[in-house]
This record gives structure tokens, C-alpha cells and sequence, in this order.
């Protein structure tokens, strides 16, 4: 039976591509979509959200949530990476709803329409999280897990030297999620680095001859092109999109139960997410960390694969 997810994004080249995974994914039942401020500002995400949805066009449309942006102050922005709209260039046409509905309201709708059923993969920061619980209390308890894409927990940060981007970016937010009684899983740097995508794994994508491969290729390209330039990579990061692998398909990782905690206030320690690792903790184990990726040579190939059947799909409408 597939499984009921609501998909919590930021697109940003990484989270379209997930969303554009997700849609015709038979694993899979997309419940709701909701947007977040991150690597672009919350009405830019909303309106790519909602632009990426009318392209696809799926058989049964999932309910869509606009989110707002966090009350923390950025100090960044991901433009380098992603393009001042978000999708690196790519241009879809929209036709943007005049009735929106606030994503924390999406969330409690979706969440208490199946209570216990309906899985929550945030792929950016954690702020329509933290508020669709400050709208509902008790909604922790209602949700069957929550996978969040984030967090570090050895290895150095992509922000900050020691803080990830989607942690960083509300960690308060994230403090509040983090803290509330719902099953959570975090998938960290630690594990969603040690996959690149390659040009050989994008010269597998559905080609120019298809609406899909078109909008893959408008994206990609100038990722590419970004990386090589600001990090001397032969290749791009893709994390969001291994974090959903890691929600729908757990046979592919391993986790531990591990305490953890994350600074809210520090100037330079602002969103580092603490594992408390000595011999004798002294704090609870609050959270399943993703620690290894099985068979992770078969990642890469399934999420080219979920791709091209969306390439396939929408070729046919």
C-alpha cells in the first residue's frame, strides 16, 4: 500500500526535482504540498511550488499550502546556487491561486484527516512544522513520522563550518520539532554528501524531446555550471532528494536513536544540531539519525528512474 506523505519544500533546483520525483512515485500517495522560505523567499518558493504542480499536471492534485517566511533574520542567500528565482533559469508559466491557504493549515488538515497514517518529509527549513504545532498541540501525536532534511553530526556544515543550511535557517523552528513527541528522523550532511550526482547520471535523464527532460536540463545545466564554479565540483549535491529515498524507501538505510539538541543563539554556533556521543550520555534519545546508506549505488539510478517516469508520464497527457 503506499505510503501517505505530505511534502514540505523549498524549490530550489534540489526540491523541484524531488517534487517532480514524488508526483508519479507508485510508492507513494501525495497527500498535500506545502512551500517554505529558504533557498529562495517564501512567496518565490510558493509560486515555484505551484508552477512545478500545473506543469506536471497529475491525475489527482494534492492539496497545496503556502507557507510564509521564518522570523529569523537571513544572513544568506542560495542565488549562487540557485538562481535569483529559485529554479536556476528554468521559467514555468503559472497561474497563481488568489486563495491561498497558509501551509501550517494545510499540515493540521492533512495530519488530521488520517490520523497516524500521514508521514511529513520536510526537505527545507522547519517553519510551517513548528507552526502548524503551535496551531495544534496536539498534532505530534497524530503524525506517523516525520523525515527532515538536515543536521549535521560529524562532519562540517554547508552554511556555516558547523551548521547546515535548512537547520540554520529556523533554529528555532527546528528546536520545536525537534523537542515534540512525534517519530523523528533526521538525514544528515554525514550521509546525503557521500552521493554526487554526476553529467553521467544527468545524461540518463529524459533528453530535449520530452517537457520533462526540457525543464531537468533548464535546471540542471546552470547547477552544474554553479558548482564547478563556486566549488570546484565535477558534479551537484543532491541531499533533498536522498532524504525522500530515505523516507519511502527505508530498506536503504540504517539508523541510530541518538540525544540531540540544537543551538538557537550563538553567533557562530546558530543551527548546529549537538549529538550528545560521550560514553555515558546524559540527554534522552530524542531522534533516529540516518547513519549509513545501504546499497547507496543503487540510489542514484532509482532516483533517475522515479525522474523518467515523470518525464514518461506527463509525455503521454
Amino acid at each position: 500500500m503506499p505510503k501517505k506523505i505530505l511534502l514540505d519544500i523549498d524549490p530550489g533546483v534540489i526540491d523541484a526535482l524531488a517534487l517532480c520525483a514524488s508526483v508519479f512515485d507508485s510508492a507513494v500517495e501525495l497527500v498535500a504540498i506545502t512551500s517554505v522560505g529558504g533557498n529562495v523567499s517564501a512567496s518565490i518558493s510558493a509560486r515555484n511550488m505551484q508552477a512545478i504542480i500545473e506543469f506536471l499536471d497529475p491525475p489527482r492534485l494534492p492539496r497545496i499550502g503556502m507557507g510564509v517566511q521564518s522570523d529569523a533574520e537571513l544572513s544568506f542567500d542560495m542565488s549562487h546556487l540557485n538562481g535569483e528565482g529559485g529554479l536556476c533559469g528554468a521559467l514555468l508559466p503559472v497561474a497563481e491561486l488568489r486563495m491561498q491557504h497558509p501551509a501550517e493549515k494545510v499540515i493540521c488538515d492533512a495530519i488530521r484527516s488520517d490520523p497516524e497514517n500521514v508521514m511529513i518529509i520536510c526537505l527545507g527549513p522547519l517553519t510551517n512544522v513548528a507552526r502548524a504545532f503551535t496551531r495544534d498541540p496536539e498534532l505530534p501525536d497524530l503524525i506517523r513520522h516525520i523525515y527532515i532534511s538536515g543536521g549535521v553530526i560529524s562532519s562540517c556544515g554547508n552554511i556555516t563550518p558547523c551548521a547546515e543550511f535548512n537547520i540554520y535557517a529556523d533554529p528555532i523552528a527546528a528546536k520545536t520539532v525537534l523537542d515534540s513527541a512525534c517519530t523523528k528522523t533526521i538525514v544528515p550532511l554525514d550521509v546525503t554528501d557521500s552521493l554526487i550526482f554526476t553529467l553521467d547520471d544527468f545524461d540518463k535523464l529524459a533528453g530535449n524531446d520530452n517537457k520533462a527532460g526540457q525543464f531537468y536540463r533548464a535546471m540542471l545545466l546552470p547547477a552544474f555550471r554553479a558548482y564547478r564554479q563556486f566549488y570546484g565540483m565535477e558534479g551537484i549535491y543532491i541531499n533533498d532528494l536522498i532524504t525522500y529515498i530515505a523516507a519511502t524507501r527505508p530498506e536503504y538505510i540504517e539508523t541510530e536513536e541518538l540525544p540531540c539538541d540544537i543551538e538557537t543563539t550563538g553567533t557562530i554556533t546558530r543551527g548546529v544540531t549537538v549529538f550528545d556521543k560521550r560514553h555515558n550520555p546524559k540527554w534522552k534519545k530524542n531522534i533516529e539519525a540516518v547513519t549509513t546508506l545501504k546499497d547507496s549505488e543503487l540510489i542514484i539510478p532509482d532516483i533517475v528512474s522515479l525522474l523518467n517516469s515523470t518525464a514518461t508520464k506527463i509525455g503521454q497527457s
